[in-house]
C-alpha cells in the first residue's frame, strides 16, 4: 500500500455534507483505506474568480491503486457530486486533488503529483500539518510543517479558519 494524501473542498451546495460524502466514497473503494482525516476548515477562495468561501481538508489513505487509477477514482467521485469544470478556478461542488502519492512524482499533461501548488496554499498545508506534520515533500525535501511556516512568513491574503472534525 502506498501512502497518499488527497485534498478535498467544496463551496457549492451543502459543502459539509458533500465533503463527508466524498470521504465515504473514497473509503468504499476496496483498494483504498482511509487512515486519517483532518478537521474541516472554512477557507477564503484563492484566484481571480469571486465566489463563496470553501470547506477544505485533507485525507490520508493507503492504496494499491496506481496514480492514474486514483485520479480516475477521484474524478469519478467529483462527477457523482455534480462537479463541472466550466470556469477555471471557479466555484465547485467538489474538488479532490491528489496532493502526494508516496515518494512518486508524476508529470503528465492531465496529472501532476505532488500537486504543483500545494506549497502555496494554506488551505492545503494547515490540514496536512494537522494530520502529518512530518510528511516530507518528495521534490522539495522539506516537511509539511516547514512548508507551512515558510508560507505563513510571506505576505499573503489567504485565510483558513477551523470548523469542526469530520
Amino acid at each position: 500500500m502506498v501512502d497518499v494524501f488527497i485534498g478535498f473542498g467544496s463551496n457549492q451546495g451543502d459543502s459539509m455534507r458533500i465533503c463527508r460524502g466524498a470521504l465515504e466514497e473514497i473509503g468504499r473503494h476496496p483498494l483504498v483505506r482511509v487512515t486519517r482525516v483532518s478537521s474541516f476548515y472554512r477557507t477564503k477562495p484563492v484566484g481571480p474568480v469571486r465566489q463563496d468561501w470553501f470547506v477544505n481538508g485533507v485525507v490520508r489513505c493507503g492504496t494499491s491503486l496506481s496514480p492514474e487509477e486514483l485520479y480516475a477514482l477521484t474524478s469519478g467521485i467529483e462527477r457523482v457530486f455534480g462537479r463541472r469544470r466550466e470556469v477555471p478556478w471557479g466555484p465547485r461542488t467538489l474538488d479532490l486533488d491528489i496532493l502526494s502519492y508516496g515518494e512518486v512524482s508524476v508529470d503528465l499533461s492531465w496529472l501532476k503529483i505532488p500537486h504543483p501548488r500545494l506549497h502555496e496554499r494554506l488551505f492545503v498545508l494547515v490540514p496536512l500539518v494537522e494530520i502529518a506534520s512530518d510528511w516530507v515533500h518528495p521534490e522539495r525535501k522539506v516537511s509539511a510543517k516547514q512548508l507551512l511556516d515558510a508560507l505563513r512568513d510571506e505576505d499573503h491574503d489567504q485565510q483558513v479558519e477551523p470548523m469542526e472534525a469530520p
